[in-house]
Order: C-alpha cells, then structure tokens, then sequence
C-alpha cells in the first residue's frame, strides 16, 4: 500500500487539464504519460474520463464536474443550515436568560 503523502496529494486544475490534452495529443496511452509526469496511470485515466464527460462524451448517467460541483454544494447546505440554527438556539437561550436579570 503507498504512503499517505501520496494518496492525499492534490493537483490543480490547470495541470490536470494540461494532462489530459497530453494524452489526447501526444498518441500515448495514459500509462507512458502517467510514467511521464509523475502521477498514477488510474488517476490520469480518472482525469481523462471526466474529461471526456465534461465534453459531452459520457454515459448519460454520468455526472460532470460542474454537475458534481453542485451536488457535493448541496449535500453540504443542510449541514450548515443545521449549525446557523444551533448558534442562534444558543443566542436565543442566551438573551432569554439576559432578559430575566
């Protein structure tokens, strides 16, 4: 099994991209440019895959970035909805007892 440092690495979006069109432009398969740059050949191959959905190449069932965006933004709103309500409980709790002096 590899390290924790290079499961959690990140890279960012323009080097993704620039990934992406090098296999798509270079004629090697994802593993050669994998080897290449540095990065796992399944991560590539993840990139150039979504990728592909983002242009509209995808399963219909298959969501794109900004589609994948949306979703994780709205499983998140009721759990922050949840903690805006919490603090003003506490607020409101906090003044009643303010009130009573």
């Amino acid at each position: 099994m590899g390290s924790k440092s290079n499961r959690s690495r990140r890279y960012s979006e323009e080097f993704k991209r620039d990934a992406v069109a090098l296999v798509r432009s270079s004629g090697k398969t994802v593993t050669e440019v994998a080897r290449e740059i540095g990065v796992s050949a399944e991560g590539l191959r993840n990139w150039v895959k979504q990728d592909q959905v983002d242009r509209g190449q995808g399963a219909p069932v298959e969501l794109t970035t900004a589609e994948r965006e949306e979703l994780r933004r709205l499983r998140r709103q009721p759990r922050e909805q949840a903690e805006t309500i919490e603090v003003l409980r506490k607020a409101a709790v906090f003044f009643a007892k303010e009130s009573d002096r």
